[in-house]
């Protein structure tokens, strides 16, 4: 994939924004620092306030004001368990504040058993930041093509910075013959057709395409390879790295392309929280105009979500899902969904024996987790 492909924008205007990514990138780095080290700094000094007086007290006999009585003095002592210790661990563990994309398992989250087909699961309540369900949902397991929601959600926030989706990208041969060698499924971009960036976002969710993926990655970062380095970069600001890691921007099978349904979830979180990104996602059709190359035009279809409607009990609404497959993960989806009383919810399982499966076990999930709804007979 060594060859370049022309753009709908002069080299000159193409290398000023890739500067400019690079630029913004490298800016989200030192914020990332910066808030590091102001989460460290408090901690440290409420370390060494507690330090301090633990270490006056043992200087002499204090009065308790009020009561005359003396207060023992503390012996501070290095050594594990130690009073100074315990206390430093307090404070720094309060002055610590809360990962943004996380959510908490509480003694009411349900433990899935077999009676949910699908070998992973959980199901986050994202308004109380609470895991209502779960089912080895901290095993480390191959996200197949839900790889794509962090796809678009790298690609939306690079955009938003240093792009248009007005700009054109040409699938090359590159993209083409990538997808034809790994049997890929595609959207159905032509070989030397200029892709709208917007209909890339679209044909890379509703119909699950790397054509339309790696024609993202090639316009946010020049490869594949670079763009692979934004999305680990994005999965540790979402403090997700220790089990997230990933190896292409598709979703094909790799011993390093992994996550945890718990980790995608806060993916899919994140992702909602963009704009283009929420709109890609709960999108069921979206039409691309005839061109030169369709004459007929194109309809993307998200089949996860016109296939779950008909299932889901009243009150419920399933408004936006990615699906994946490869053989080392079975069936597997990532989707959100909203109580018509109010509450929003993610569920994402893995490894399901079939796609509609994987349907029946997020209806499954909803139904029985998620308050006052009643199972739809069949």
């Amino acid at each position: 994939m060594d060859n370049q492909y022309p753009f709908s924008i002069s080299e000159e205007e193409r290398a000023r924004r890739r500067a400019q990514r690079i630029a913004a990138r490298r800016q989200r780095q030192r914020e990332r620092r910066r808030r590091l080290l102001l989460r460290a700094v408090p901690a440290a000094a409420l370390l060494c306030v507690a330090v301090g007086l633990l270490a006056f007290s043992t200087g002499g006999h204090a009065e308790d004001a009020g009561s005359g009585k003396a207060i023992r003095p503390v012996q501070v002592r290095h050594e594990t368990g130690n009073t100074a210790q315990a206390a430093a661990v307090s404070l720094m563990t309060k002055a610590a504040p809360a990962i943004s994309y996380a959510a908490v398992a509480t003694e009411d989250t349900a433990q899935v058993g077999e009676e949910l087909a699908s070998q992973y699961a959980v199901v986050v309540d994202l308004g109380e930041g609470t895991i209502l369900a779960q089912k080895n949902a901290d095993a480390v397991i191959s996200p197949a093509s839900m790889t794509k929601i962090l796809t678009v959600l790298v690609a939306a926030e690079e955009v938003a910075n240093h792009g248009s989706l007005d700009d054109t990208v040409v699938i090359d041969f590159d993209i083409t013959n990538y997808c034809y060698l790994n049997e890929c499924s595609v959207a159905g971009f032509l070989k030397d057709e200029a892709v709208t960036v917007r209909d890339l976002f679209y044909g890379a969710i509703l119909p699950s395409g790397a054509d339309a993926c790696l024609g993202l990655a090639k316009y946010v970062a020049g490869s594949q390879e670079d763009f692979v380095v934004l999305m680990n970069e994005k999965v540790e600001e979402l403090g997700l790295s220790d089990t997230a890691h990933f190896a292409n921007c598709i979703g094909l099978y790799d011993d390093a392309n992994t996550c945890t349904v718990y980790d995608m979830a806060m993916i899919l979180k994140a992702a909602l929280d963009n704009e283009l990104c929420r709109q890609v996602l709960t999108t069921k059709v979206y039409e691309i105009p005839a061109s030169e190359a369709h004459p007929e035009g194109m309809v993307l279809s998200n089949w996860f979500l016109r296939k779950i409607e008909d299932h889901v009990p009243e009150g419920l609404e399933v408004l936006g899902a990615k699906t994946g497959f490869v053989d080392e993960s079975g069936s597997c989806a990532a989707s959100y969904a909203q109580l018509s009383g109010g509450g929003e919810y993610i569920c994402v399982t893995g490894n399901a024996f079939s796609s509609w499966r994987c349907i029946k076990d997020h209806v499954q999930l909803y139904t029985t987790y998620l308050p006052g709804l009643e199972p739809v007979l069949e």
